[in-house]
């Protein structure tokens, strides 16, 4: 009953097929802490890569943009005391683009959505630290400089912010969810913190290449999921699972073929 109301339709046979198929599979199992992912190698590629995106969601210089912003309005000649409004704007933004996202997740896909908002934000860093540099030679940069806070915010929101939140539920069971939502909140404040603590002193010592250490955490983000997320658009909790299995125990033979558990039990290596 719950579900048909979440929903909106009396037809859900499938999804409580596969809730059903996901039960069955944890039977017997109590609720993992979080130390316990660490321990566990059948859980080493969906852990490292909830590691790897909750990290990147603010190490890649999304909130330090706000830093900038209202020196880069203020020198596009926007009013001072319009000013403040601008900034809200530049979070509407972001809540309207996170929003967004959440409606076409299930039509784009993951992969997609993460690629293009990294990739997309690692040219926007690129154009905001030149259009930075030339601020006082050129007058039209401040405008330049203004559009890429908001292209880099409107990046930020259509991928990375809609997508890293959902992945823990589609690549964990319901026995470790928990303990990786708590692994990802955690990384999310201590980045937070790092992020908002070192930013003064990279500014300090990079001046207008402020931006280079969130370019390559961009960069290194996007080669991550294009060689190592798999897809989990219109998957079952189980054929994602056997995705990352198939990774978590690839090992190599001597004829140099990969086999998975079951058959190194039985394999000289």
């Amino acid at each position: 009953a719950a579900l048909q109301k979440l929903r909106g339709t009396s037809d859900l046979s499938a999804e409580l097929e596969e809730m059903l198929a996901e039960q069955a599979a944890v039977k017997g199992q109590r609720a993992k802490n979080p130390w316990e992912l660490f321990q566990n190698p059948a859980l080493r590629w969906q852990l490292l890569s909830i590691v790897v995106l909750s990290s990147a969601m603010q190490l890649c210089g999304n909130d330090s943009m706000y830093f900038y912003a209202a020196y880069v309005f203020q020198e596009a000649g926007i009013p001072q005391d319009k000013i403040p409004y601008v900034v809200i704007g530049t979070g509407s933004c972001e809540l309207i683009t996170s929003v967004t996202c959440n409606m076409i997740i299930d039509y784009a896909g993951r992969r997609p959505l993460l690629l293009g908002g990294y990739i997309f934000m690692a040219g926007w860093a690129i154009v905001f630290m030149v259009a930075l540099s030339q601020q006082t030679q050129i007058s039209w940069m401040p405008y330049l400089s203004m559009a890429c806070i908001f292209a880099y915010i409107l990046s930020f929101g259509i991928g990375p912010a809609g997508v890293t939140g959902v992945l823990p539920t589609e690549v964990f069971d319901q026995m470790s969810r928990p303990a990786a939502y708590m692994i990802c909140g955690s990384l999310l404040w201590f980045n937070l913190f790092l992020v908002g603590t070192a930013f003064p002193f990279i500014v300090k010592s990079l001046a207008h290449f402020c931006y280079v250490p969130f370019l390559v955490v961009c960069v290194c983000t996007a080669l991550y999921v294009w060689f190592f997320l798999p897809e989990t658009k219109g998957k079952s909790f189980l054929e994602i699972s056997e995705e990352f299995r198939k990774r978590n125990f690839k090992t190599k033979t001597r004829a140099g073929f990969y086999k998975g558990p079951e058959e190194i039990k039985t394999t000289t290596l």
